[in-house]
């Protein structure tokens, strides 16, 4: 042994000796040491529990929820995908296999079971580890799994028992039994006993029965090991246990354990997924801004209940979704009768937005075909050339120059250069007829020749500075003359943004999604009025002037179908667009109450539509469902006229040029009905 290793054994003996010597000498004092230092660790460790008034906020603990402008859910801000349910909606059997199971003298005790903590350490001691937990112990770590941890350690039980008693006294025994249930969690992303019901036996809790009850009690000793999905016969033997531990305590009659564990399990199994809520792509966007608005207010969105109203029409909602879903599903049996053998298929998107337009309030939003497969949201994030939609801008910046809608071109061959770039020679898809043309005409037939040498006079600056000024503010405008036929991608927020400027009479509210944010019991946080200022945009005149040609798109032009095929007489005007190829199909329209639009294509724009991707096929049946169902059902007013005459519908130019008799007599019906409105 060497002197140093001499030495130390040499001191530790000699302070063993004077330790059991002062021990003698002080029996009582010793005796209290280890209690002492016991209770000063316990006391030491109190602070890092959670608080009384933690566990009172756990106790009332209500997801945000989002509302329509009628006040009906949109959708929860849930942590995690959890249904609470109240002790008395869950099935009785339940209740009796967790206390026999768990903790059967549930009732007796104060949070510890003393007892039980006594005979586990005796049985860990000796090589047998158990637990001894109580059911409100367990409910401590379910509670805060963060602050109290899983880990096999001292300080791990002695905070779970601090807590423990704490939830004692803040809970009675039944919200105790009940916190517990709706927060253990039962695998496959369900927790509680409601999640728990629904996926492994498609009812609810309280529709459980003795043997269902047994099964998912007996999965908590641990979920995994005795998954019935994966684990049916070690679930049945645990099921079984838990059948003759409640015989035990009197919770069933001993002579039926052992017919009822005879009895296969029966699971009914299906996941349960998240309801998503009429507007999930709203829910998103919402979900950001209101964590963020929470967070500066000390607010949790997951437990304090918060009401964010919005301006969204729960009827128009629903609509629009019903539009999207009955036209993709159709548009996608042609796309897919287009593939070709061994060609992977290729689904259809499409994104739909409908606003008020005297105040920016958006009634209905519906970013994708189905949010569950497609989060992207087709109306605020996909950027897409928005085609023949764009042209109004076209005609708005030739209005407010002076150019009348009755100002004509000849309708020929068209080639515009530009410097640096290779002539541009835009065709329609019809032989030019080599007559004039109105602007009123060219606008209505969508006629591209006619809009390409408008945009000559008119210059791609005051285009872009139109368009921007009236919505289009986030996507970049490239200033070339193709620019009239929409190549400069934007989004579908933006386009109906701005149709809703033009028929506000030239004025830009920025659209409006959020009304306010109440506390759970209604009382207002914060209100967002302000956001509704007018921007002037566009001369009102000019405008009305621009409303009124796109009249002529409804009346007699490319979107004829909304009166032909939705049968709409109300004042309306719009427009329709078709990308190259018909890659993207769009199509806007509007009312003084309501302004909707609706873009449909393939996510990889090199995969093109056939023709009936055109906009007035693939993107105007939704917008005229829509808008079909809010006259019929006068969600919005079908007599409300813009502020300006409306036009007696003309036939086409190639009509009218081998029948000029017709301007006539259109002329006369059109002296006539004016007469007619000015008294």
């Amino acid at each position: 042994m060497t002197p140093v290793l001499r030495r130390a054994v040499t001191f530790t003996a000699e302070q063993c000796h004077r330790v059991l010597a002062a021990a003698r000498r002080h029996p009582v004092r010793t005796a209290l040491v280890l209690p002492t230092l016991v209770l000063l660790y316990v006391l030491v460790l109190i602070p890092f529990t959670p608080g009384v008034g933690d566990l009172r906020k756990a106790k009332s603990e209500a997801p945000s929820v989002l509302l329509a402008s009628d006040g009906s859910v949109l959708a929860e801000y849930r942590r995690i995908n959890r249904q609470w349910v109240a002790l008395d909606r869950i099935a009785p059997h339940v209740v009796n296999a967790l206390i026999a199971t768990e903790d059967h003298r549930f009732y007796d005790h104060h949070g510890i079971d003393f007892r039980r903590t006594a005979g586990a350490v005796l049985s860990t001691l000796s090589g047998d580890l158990q637990g001894g937990s109580t059911i409100t112990q367990q409910l401590a770590r379910n509670l805060y799994p963060e602050e109290i941890g899983r880990a096999a350690s001292i300080t791990r039980k002695v905070k779970e028992a601090v807590t423990a008693l704490k939830i004692e006294a803040v809970y009675s025994k039944p919200e105790i039994l009940e916190t517990y249930l709706n927060t253990v969690p039962f695998l496959y992303n369900a927790f509680g006993i409601e999640m728990a019901a629904r996926t492994y036996f498609d009812k609810s809790a309280d529709k459980l029965d003795l043997l269902e009850s047994a099964t998912l009690i007996g999965m908590l000793k641990g979920t995994s090991y005795y998954n019935p999905v994966q684990n049916p016969e070690r679930a049945v033997q645990r099921r079984n246990l838990v059948l003759a531990q409640m015989a035990k305590h009197g919770k069933l009659d001993p002579a039926r354990v052992e017919g009822l564990a005879k009895r296969p399990l029966r699971l009914d199994f299906e996941r349960q997924v998240e309801l998503l809520g009429p507007a999930p792509h709203v829910a998103q966007h919402l979900r950001k801004w209101l964590i963020d608005w929470a967070d500066r207010r000390g607010f949790d969105i997951h437990a304090d209940g918060l009401k964010l109203r919005t301006t969204l029409d729960a009827k128009i909602q629903r609509a629009a979704n019903r539009a999207v879903a009955r036209q993709l599903a159709q548009l996608q049996t042609l796309a897919d009768s287009r593939r070709k053998a061994g060609q992977d298929r290729a689904l259809l998107q499409a994104g739909f937005l409908a606003l008020d337009p005297r105040n920016g309030e958006v009634r209905a939003w519906v970013g994708s075909r189905d949010f569950a497969q497609e989060q992207f949201d087709h109306v605020s994030q996909a950027r897409r050339q928005p085609g023949s939609t764009f042209k109004p801008f076209v005609y708005g910046a030739a209005f407010m120059l002076g150019f009348d809608p009755s100002y004509t071109f000849i309708d020929e061959p068209v080639a515009i250069a530009s410097q640096g770039s290779p002539v541009w020679t835009p065709s329609d898809a019809t032989p030019p007829s080599y007559q004039p043309t109105t602007l009123r005409d060219g606008l209505a037939y969508s006629k591209n020749t006619i809009t390409a040498q408008l945009m000559q006079k008119v210059g791609p600056a005051s285009v872009a500075r139109l368009a921007q000024s009236m919505g289009v503010r986030q996507s970049k405008l490239d200033l070339v003359p193709s620019l009239a036929l929409g190549t400069s991608p934007v989004t579908l927020l933006e386009m109906v943004a701005a149709y809703g400027s033009i028929a506000n009479g030239g004025n830009y509210i920025q659209p409006v999604l959020v009304l306010r944010v109440e506390d759970r019991n209604g009382r207002l946080l914060e209100q967002f009025e302000p956001v509704r200022e007018r921007e002037p945009a566009m001369p009102r005149a000019h405008a009305l002037t621009l409303v009124n040609a796109m009249r002529g798109v409804i009346d007699e032009g490319t979107g004829v179908a909304i009166r032909q095929r939705y049968g709409i007489q109300a004042d309306v005007a719009g427009k329709t667009g078709t990308t190259q190829d018909n890659t993207d199909g769009w199509f806007i329209m509007m009312n003084p109450q309501l302004v909707a639009g609706a873009r449909v294509g393939f996510n990889d724009n090199s995969v093109t539509m056939g023709s009936w991707g055109q906009g007035a096929r693939s993107a105007l049946p939704m917008v005229g469902d829509v808008f079909q169902q809010a006259f019929r059902n006068r969600w919005i007013d079908p007599n409300v006229e813009f502020d300006i005459p409306r036009p007696v519908p003309q036939p086409p130019p190639e009509l009218r040029q081998d029948a000029p008799i017709l301007e006539v007599v259109n002329g006369l019906f059109g002296s006539i009905l004016r007469q007619l409105r000015g008294h």
